[in-house]
């Protein structure tokens, strides 16, 4: 039988989704898909992303320490396909049953309850949200409000940039085609410094604990 173990379940949806052209909105989940791949290298673990609502979308990690990190690059990735798309997303923790169908939408344990829940609960100008609240709830409200001023070519720079390994910034400049002062400058106004380093800290406490 199935044992409860530590989960993270990130809910979202498409802002303005509704104004978006049903070609686009597939595009957004295309990038949805493909940065959730990437997390794979993250975690010993593929994780699970299920489309529901139309425009709405669930992931699950089993490294919960990192699902901060891993809101704000799927929210990165988004934005840096365009300035019209990006997502809310809350997130919920805690120990819970591992999904045993790739369909998310048949899970029904508490932490993803928390977390569908959480997002509903998310009223503007809030976009990202911790669904327990406290410190990291707090932490985790700065991260939306710097985020959320992502121009596209700040999303392109910060996107690598916030795995837990990033390359280098020369490596993202070849990548992109730019000058490496050009990524300096645009993870500077991105808040990048800033945020790797409360990212480093969250995870840090989080695996102290």
């Amino acid at each position: 039988m199935s044992r409860a173990i530590p989960l993270a379940v990130l809910t979202g949806d498409l802002i303005g989704s509704t104004g978006l052209a049903p070609a686009r909105i597939e595009q957004a989940f295309e990038v949805l898909r493909a940065a959730s791949l990437r997390i794979t290298q993250w975690q010993d673990h593929s994780p699970l992303l299920s489309r529901y609502r139309g425009d709405g979308w669930q992931i699950v990690l089993v490294r919960p320490t990192l699902a901060v990190r891993a809101a704000l690059f799927l929210r990165a990735h988004l934005r840096a396909a365009g300035r019209d798309l990006s997502t809310r997303i809350a997130i919920a923790t805690g120990c819970d049953l591992p999904p045993t169908s790739p369909d998310l939408n048949l899970a029904t344990g508490p932490v993803f309850v928390a977390s569908g829940r959480a997002l509903d609960a998310l009223e503007p100008p809030a976009q990202l949200c911790f669904a327990s609240g406290g410190a990291m709830g707090a932490a985790v409200r700065l991260a939306d409000a710097l985020s959320q001023g992502w121009t596209v070519a700040q999303a392109r720079a910060i996107a690598p940039m916030l795995a837990p390994h990033p390359p280098t910034r020369v490596a993202v400049a070849e990548t992109l085609g730019i000058r490496r002062q050009a990524v300096e400058q645009a993870l500077a106004a991105a808040d990048y410094p800033a945020l790797s380093e409360a990212l480093q800290l969250i995870e840090g406490a989080a695996d102290a604990s």
